[in-house]
């Protein structure tokens, strides 16, 4: 008999010294438990009476004492965190897609005013120079000279492109930074050509640029590119979430790549991949070459940076795919072959299929940027061929031709819209 109970008290004893684990009891409940015991522990904190709320759910529950519920309600609580979702078509929701269009503007307004400050600059920078120079010429003797004028202007690009990092306002902050991207760019050329006003040192990098002289290049146009990237390496570094660097800077590396001097040899095996028929075609402008071989090059660094498939890489990625579409538009128009329609046909085979690799990437990796640029690169060279290949049988100079033309070209476009539409439909719907 002294055994039965000795067993009997061991037996009590286990079960009611068992260990609660909430976290595995929680993993176990439901959605609708867990909201439940949640708000029990709001009730409890709150200083309220949970024991109406809890008897009105307890059914929802196997058997569940006072200790275990307690415990599970303050794991819930402890772990959990709210998201707001707005409701569809709410003011909230309304609020968060204007604030996103407002957005879109804002940039729009910034890429707007930094393309008509550098116009004006370029248009009034001799004429203001002059008025100045005219006005206050004494005072300029005295404090300052071409050569003073330009470091000082270098001076004040460096300090726009420091202190706009510091502007909240974004369409500021771009003007200011861009400004004084132009200044430094522009600038630095003043001085490595020693020519201190625009118009000169533009005819120096024109000349330059296809001279003997492999270090006037190098100073006239790859130093100044080079200083422009650092800038533009320092920019990211600073504002990291103006993405617009990201694409800019592509621009000033391929720049500054291609004015070094090991590229006018590489250039002279890089063309004919894209250009094989030179030697029946020397009606070719140079410029053509140069940026076949420019295109050769931006594909390998693409396919490369693709092949990484790393998303640090996404915007470089972008940024080149659009250098790329510009560039084929451009080299494979008719107008660049009109002694030797050879490499027009090749240059076009290759084009097409370039686009339809670009189309079919984008797609893929579901890129709103890329898809973009790829449709409207590929609708642009779909109008142009629909232009340019009807020369062959027909002029497009008559009055009545034209007319056609462009009727052919709104049923062109018109079924390009429905092509896309269809595509992104199936693919994303």
């Amino acid at each position: 008999m002294k055994k039965i109970v000795f067993l009997l008290f061991l037996f009590c004893t286990n079960l009611f010294a068992k260990e609660i684990h909430p976290t595995e009891q929680t993993a176990s409940l439901n959605d609708s438990q867990k909201k439940i015991l949640y708000e029990f522990a709001i009730l409890q904190k709150s200083g309220s009476d949970p024991n109406v709320y809890w008897q009105k759910h307890k059914n929802q529950f196997s058997a569940l004492n006072d200790t275990v519920r307690n415990q599970l309600a303050n794991e819930i609580y402890a772990n959990s965190h709210i998201v707001y979702v707005p409701v569809k078509n709410s003011a909230v929701q309304l609020w968060m897609q204007t604030q996103s269009l407002t957005n879109w503007m804002l940039c729009l307004a910034a890429f707007i005013a930094i393309c008509s400050v550098i116009g004006l600059l370029r248009n009034y920078w001799n004429s203001l120079i002059d008025i100045l120079i005219k006005q206050f010429a004494p005072l300029f003797r005295l404090l300052f000279s071409a050569i003073l004028l330009t470091y000082e202007l270098l001076l004040v690009g460096v300090v726009c492109i420091v202190l706009g990092c510091f502007i909240e306002e974004m369409t500021l902050r771009t003007i200011v930074i861009h400004t004084g991207l132009f200044l430094l760019w522009s600038q630095s050329t003043a001085i490595f050509t020693r020519k201190y006003l625009v118009q000169k040192y533009i005819f120096e990098i024109k000349n330059n640029f296809w001279g003997n002289d492999k270090w006037e290049t190098v100073k006239t146009i790859c130093l100044p590119a080079i200083i422009v990237t650092a800038a533009l390496f320092y920019l990211l570094y600073k504002i990291p979430g103006d993405t617009l660097y990201n694409y800019e800077i592509v621009v000033a590396a391929m720049v500054a790549i291609c004015a070094l001097p090991f590229w006018r040899i590489l250039e002279k095996y890089m063309y004919p991949i894209l250009i094989p028929y030179k030697e029946k075609d020397d009606f070719i402008e140079r410029s053509v070459y140069s940026l076949a071989a420019c295109v050769v090059l931006a594909l390998i660094i693409d396919g490369f940076l693709i092949w990484q498939n790393n998303m640090i890489f996404s915007y470089v990625i972008t940024a080149l795919t659009s250098l790329l579409i510009i560039s084929f538009l451009l080299i494979s128009l008719k107008d660049n072959y009109k002694r030797n329609y050879k490499n027009y046909y090749y240059l076009s085979f290759v084009a097409t299929l370039f686009f339809v690799a670009v189309l079919f990437y984008s797609f893929q990796i579901h890129s709103a940027e890329m898809i973009w640029v790829s449709l409207i690169g590929v609708s642009i060279f779909i109008v142009i061929k629909y232009w340019e290949i009807p020369t062959f049988f027909f002029s497009w100079k008559r009055s009545n031709t034209w007319t056609w033309g462009f009727l052919g070209m709104a049923a062109l476009l018109w079924l390009l819209a429905k092509g896309i539409l269809y595509v992104s439909g199936t693919l994303f719907v």
